[in-house]
């Protein structure tokens, strides 16, 4: 019984740490020593007003948000250098994507036994089995595409009113604008 109840612990807390991981980026820098492999903000100074700035999500973080986290980061970054506003001298969002398969048939017969058919016809020899993609069974193998966004850009920073520009932004109302829908790590 003690087994029992060990192993339904474990389970319930590796389940409780899944269900953790399952939710978006929230606006916070990129974890300490994961500064190119962690999600979040990163940036760094290039000349006395020009900084690099970047945000990377995990696969539930939109690419909206990803690009509007980008923004805020770059706005909150310039008010704390003093200045009032930033451009966007180069400015890209990339998308990496993974492909990941999962079979039901797996998933009900575990990974023992493997089944494996020979079939002939007019054009031959053929083998089959349901992990090689073939004509039967194909509706049993889940093929799922996992999108996730990097967005970067190189900010100029400015003191005064902002100059005319497209990519001219003032820093005090991307923070106005954008802050209420930021969400940040919740803390415990």
């Amino acid at each position: 019984m003690k087994r029992f109840l060990l192993t339904a612990a474990v389970i319930a807390a590796l389940g409780a740490g899944l269900a953790a991981c399952e939710t978006a980026t929230p606006y916070a820098a990129a974890p300490p020593g994961k500064e190119t492999t962690g999600y979040g903000y990163r940036d760094y100074r290039v000349e006395a007003n020009r900084w690099r700035v970047s945000f990377a999500g995990n696969s539930l973080t939109s690419r909206e948000t990803v690009e509007k986290y980008l923004l805020y980061r770059a706005a909150e970054l310039t008010l704390q250098q003093g200045f009032d506003w930033f451009e966007t001298t180069d400015r890209h969002t990339e998308r990496n994507t993974d492909y990941y398969g999962s079979s039901s048939f797996y998933a009900t017969y575990g990974w023992g036994w493997q089944p494996y058919w020979g079939y002939g016809g007019p054009w031959g020899w053929r083998t089959w089995y349901p992990w090689g993609g073939g004509p039967f069974w194909a509706d049993t193998i889940d093929i799922q595409q996992v999108n996730r966004y990097q967005a970067t850009a190189e900010i100029m920073m400015g003191k005064g009113p902002p100059p005319n520009g497209e990519r001219v932004f003032n820093a005090h109302e991307v923070q106005q604008n954008l802050g209420p829908s930021i969400v940040r790590p919740k803390t415990t």
